[in-house]
């Protein structure tokens, strides 16, 4: 009599619980055993009452989850101001406490290590010292060209294409120079550059003809501007200033050497 009573309580309070346990993936067999055996042995139902309250468990969970990131996308989109710019979390750290003692959680040496120059206390290393050897901001050149400075390394004359000459819109018969080129923004030499003479390279065709004032023509330039009918005109470079004893001396020179030159054609 106690066990159908027992069999009938259990039937009845399983009952509502048989659909969730099969939606759940731990379901009760029907076929195989009943639900008053499954009662008795208290696996299959055990799991079934564990799994009974997990679907909304899961639907709160999920709801916490999405406000959660729904109010974060708010935070994203906000406008950034200089009142609301701050590091990210986690991005800065309390500097270690050196020196303090090992209360400080540094250790006896307080990260300085045991010896050496770094852990001598008022010593320090200046930047880019290497220990007495020659460091490398003194290795390195200090100025552009050869061996750093050098004046073979540095341009002699600002250079300019026939294509850029054409496509500055020059009339037939006008002069192309240093200072029209400016003008018309083909070439902006500064600084040192601004001294220097121009030089013409080949680079591109030109079929009108110009007057071109310019200090040096490339030999395929020449050659270019002669077959298109340019009249070429060099233009020398400043003379350099000398003294007066030098331009004695050179002169001597001179001299001298004409001298010996026409002594040994007389002697050949």
């Amino acid at each position: 009599m106690a066990s159908a009573i027992a069999a009938s309580v259990a039937a009845s309070s399983v009952a509502p619980l048989q659909s969730a346990c099969v939606s759940q993936g731990n379901a009760l067999s029907v076929k195989g055993t009943s639900i008053s055996s499954a009662f008795v042995t208290g696996q299959k139902l055990q799991k079934c009452l564990s799994a009974a309250p997990l679907r909304k468990r899961t639907a709160v969970v999920k709801a916490q989850a999405q406000a959660q990131a729904e109010v974060e996308i708010e935070d994203v989109t906000e406008r950034f101001r200089l009142g609301n710019l701050s590091p990210q979390p986690g991005s800065r750290k309390r500097n270690k406490r050196k020196g303090r003692g090992i209360a400080a959680g540094q250790g006896a040496s307080c990260g300085f290590g045991m010896r050496g120059q770094k852990s001598r206390s008022g010593s320090g290393v200046r930047p880019g010292f290497e220990g007495g050897q020659m460091p490398l901001y003194r290795r390195l050149p200090k100025l552009k060209g050869i061996a750093g400075g050098m004046g073979a390394g540095l341009p002699k004359f600002v250079t300019v294409n026939l294509c850029d000459i054409a496509e500055a819109g020059f009339e037939e018969g006008e002069e192309v120079t240093l200072e029209n080129l400016v003008e018309r923004r083909v070439i902006n030499p500064s600084g040192r550059d601004s001294r220097l003479r121009l030089k013409v390279l080949a680079d591109g065709e030109l079929d009108t003809k110009l007057t071109i004032k310019a200090g040096s023509f490339s030999a395929a330039a020449r050659e270019k501007l002669e077959a298109a009918g340019c009249t070429l005109v060099d233009v020398p470079g400043r003379k350099k200033w000398l003294s007066e004893s030098y331009m004695k001396n050179q002169a001597r020179a001179d001299e001298y050497f004409a001298k010996k030159r026409a002594g040994a054609e007389e002697s050949s």
